[in-house]
């Protein structure tokens, strides 16, 4: 079995155990801010990936939402959500997903999103494509913001942090045939690479969120950046994933 084989496995089976507590009681609790929730699930399903990915690949660190690590520096490091759109889930809203992503020296070489809800595998390896369900992906052809669809997010400290996203949204949502929030930034990012949104902004985002769909975006064609236009790491404050075609564009909305 591949490493892309076994990552896309434990992903299904972080999805099964998803849609198996869907719509049962949880056990919520709230993290630094009032906002940002976690459940039983996420940490079980954590427990899980990270016991998997230290089996298979001793010596690689970890950064995960639920784990002490947060930022590491190390060559081999795999970057793991186990329920990106907690909030969502915890209201049997139908829109979250597992993602689970290795990193190497630096960039990310493999990465898998799974939407259980629809039954959607996504996933890329670096040189090789991107895919959902075994479809090749592709970013969309669209070449004005005025025609794009797009896709935003809000920070958890939003209430008390004026660099908010706040005036962002109104100046792009004026400008753009729609903005989305889906609440799960992960599958509004595979979503890009899909052609199904023309391209997403957020702050604030954690590499845990990002980092196997910024490959997807790359493997099909597209471009992401920070909001300076600098070169996007999982550690990035800002992210802007595009079809490529409308990133200057939505660039200096930013």
């Amino acid at each position: 079995m591949s490493d892309l084989e076994f990552i896309q496995s434990l992903a299904r089976e972080a999805g099964r155990i998803q849609l198996s507590r869907l719509n049962s009681a949880l056990t919520i609790e709230r993290k630094v801010q009032d906002t940002n929730l976690v459940t039983e699930v996420d940490r079980a399903i954590d427990d899980l990936l990270v016991s998997a990915l230290r089996g298979n690949f001793p010596g690689h660190a970890i950064v995960s939402e639920e784990g002490d690590l947060k930022r590491t520096d190390a060559d081999d490091v795999w970057y793991v959500d186990p329920l990106d759109g907690t909030t969502n889930y915890a209201h049997a809203y139908p829109i979250f997903a597992v993602s689970i992503a290795r990193g190497y020296r630096g960039r990310i070489v493999l990465g898998v999103v799974y939407d259980a809800s629809r039954d959607e595998l996504f996933s890329a390896e670096r040189g090789a494509g991107a895919f959902v369900n075994g479809v090749p992906l592709r970013v969309s052809q669209t070449a004005l913001l005025g025609r794009a669809l797009l896709s935003t997010g809000f920070p958890y400290d939003r209430a008390t942090n004026p660099n908010n996203n706040f005036d962002q949204f109104a100046r792009i949502s004026r400008r753009a045939q729609g903005v989305r929030r889906g609440g799960a930034a992960a599958l509004d990012i595979a979503y890009v690479a899909a052609g199904r949104l023309d391209g997403h902004w957020e702050r604030g985002l954690g590499p845990w969120d990002c980092a196997a769909a910024s490959l997807l975006v790359e493997e099909a064609g597209g471009r992401i950046t920070t909001n300076d236009n600098e070169p996007w790491t999982p550690f990035s404050l800002w992210t802007l994933a595009t079809n490529g075609k409308i990133h200057n564009e939505l660039l200096t909305l930013v």
